[in-house]
């Protein structure tokens, strides 16, 4: 571990990064499950509404516009409030990850995607359809660069076994570190970041809204609707 941060440099990173997650084209109330009285769905609203804590709070409030507030929340900080396991965390810290293009976001995406719908319910033979969105949030940061390092320490692009990256991830943010720039593993073209401080990111602007379509061992990623922009197919997911 020692030799692999002794070799590392810094990315001066200033841009745009891609971030994709889970959405919906249409909004949908989410008490409609609960009773068909639209009146006992405002209830239910005012409720929640009364117990929620407060919510986010810019930095500019006397240009900001109230949805803002949501747009911030999805795109930045869900992931530093909802910890989870991933290939940079054990689960006991929150780390962001975006992509330096959309189609980078497609296809680690559809990989997790795909991989959840198997250990959830086999849904592999099934037609199965997920929408997502796509945000630019700007990143700007001093990032450890372990691009050049993968080829000296491989388990930085293991597929599926997480260990040796956590390990790095742990120390990152034990250190203070803002984050890292690596070589995406589901698009070897592509370029991944993973953010261990959200005080680098600002301005989220909603991009693009995806469609993803399961069929058969294809999955058919939509701009629009009904018309194919990305074909993954899932016999490469390793």
């Amino acid at each position: 571990m020692n030799s692999l941060f002794a070799q590392l440099t810094l990315a001066d990173v200033h841009q745009d990064v891609a971030r994709n997650i889970v959405s919906l084209r249409q909004s949908q109330d989410l008490f409609d499950d609960l009773t068909d009285d639209p009146a006992e769905w405002l209830l239910a609203q005012k409720v929640e509404d009364e117990v929620k804590p407060p919510p986010y709070r810019s930095r500019t409030q006397i240009i900001d516009r109230p949805f803002e507030d949501a747009e911030w929340f999805n795109a930045i900080t869900w992931p530093f409030k909802h910890w989870q396991a991933s290939r940079f965390s054990d689960g006991s810290f929150g780390v962001w990850y975006g992509s330096e293009s959309i189609e980078t976001t497609v296809f680690e995406s559809a990989y997790h995607w795909y991989r959840g719908l198997l250990s959830d319910a086999g849904f592999e033979r099934m037609a199965v359809i997920a929408e997502r969105k796509v945000y630019l949030v700007a990143c700007s940061a001093a990032l450890l660069d372990l691009r050049q390092a993968a080829g000296e320490y491989s388990d930085l692009l293991h597929p599926s076994d997480y260990a040796f990256c956590q390990s790095v991830g742990a120390r990152i943010h034990r250190e203070g570190h803002p984050g890292l720039l690596t070589q995406s593993v589901r698009r070897p073209a592509g370029e991944n970041l993973a953010i261990f401080n959200p005080a680098v990111l600002s301005n989220p602007r909603h991009n693009y809204q995806l469609t993803y379509r399961l069929e058969g061992l294809q999955i058919v990623v939509e701009k629009q609707l009904g018309v194919p922009w990305v074909t993954l197919d899932v016999a490469n997911f390793s």
